[in-house]
């Protein structure tokens, strides 16, 4: 009990946040920190952009990202309390990495049979409390995964675990922003939903990459030369195909 003491007690000392939020240079540990969050959090807006497709109408999706939003500032907060033992915790990156493999072979598997498909998308009209509250926790599962690579690297530049956490809950709703940018861009270009996936198995091997028995970190350069060509390509695909459609 002393011990969850000792770690969270830095969280609700209010001469802690108001050195924090009267400092300049906080703030601009704050600024990296958001700058940080947002980039490494591209993975996460691609996972949640793809996992809110699922839902039937757009107030589910947005209902969602919000519900989502609330759980991952709760699971921020428990992980950076215990940021200094995630090191530890390669079995969540190995359940992470099974679970987006799965979500891709699942995804692949379904768009094989369109026939089969379209008669869910037909009744899913209708609301289904199951299938909202299982994306919501496929969300979840997935912020908790990705935040371990966040919470890390951002112990790493301030070891004061309440400028962590203000960096990381702005840099969430940015992440969150991106998520739904990239929902309303998949309506337009139907291309990028199978290209979505192809980049969840790329952030799936990533991810497991990185764990302690092989520790092997692809380089943030080539892992975003790989995103963007992926893109680009994706794109080329959708216009030529659009050309010849008209």
């Amino acid at each position: 009990m002393n011990w969850i003491v000792q770690l969270y007690q830095p969280f609700f000392e209010l001469s802690n946040w108001q050195t924090v939020i009267t400092s300049s240079e906080d703030w601009l540990l704050i600024l990296t920190l958001v700058i940080m969050e947002c980039l490494l959090s591209v993975d996460n807006a691609v996972v949640l952009a793809a996992q809110t497709q699922t839902l039937p109408t757009k107030i589910e999706q947005e209902k969602s990202l919000v519900y989502g939003l609330w759980g991952a500032y709760v699971f921020r907060f428990i992980i950076i309390g215990v940021g200094t033992y995630l090191i530890h915790l390669w079995e969540i990156k190995v359940a992470g990495s099974l679970y987006l493999i799965y979500l891709v072979i699942a995804y692949f598997r379904k768009s094989g049979h369109p026939k089969q498909a379209k008669t869910p998308e037909a009744g899913s009209k209708i609301s289904s409390p199951h299938r909202f509250w299982r994306t919501v926790a496929s969300i979840e599962l997935m912020d908790i995964v990705f935040s371990i690579d966040s919470v890390l690297a951002s112990l790493a530049i301030s070891s004061n675990p309440v400028i962590v956490l203000i960096g990381g809950m702005i840099g969430i709703i940015c992440m969150r922003g991106i998520a739904q940018f990239i929902a309303q861009l998949m309506k337009k270009i139907p291309e990028l939903n199978p290209m979505a996936y192809i980049l969840i198995l790329f952030i799936a091997i990533k991810l497991f990459l990185s764990i302690p028995a092989i520790d092997y970190e692809i380089p943030s350069l080539v892992f975003a030369g790989i995103v963007f060509g992926v893109i680009l390509l994706t794109l080329i695909i959708h216009y030529v195909r659009a050309a010849r459609a008209k």
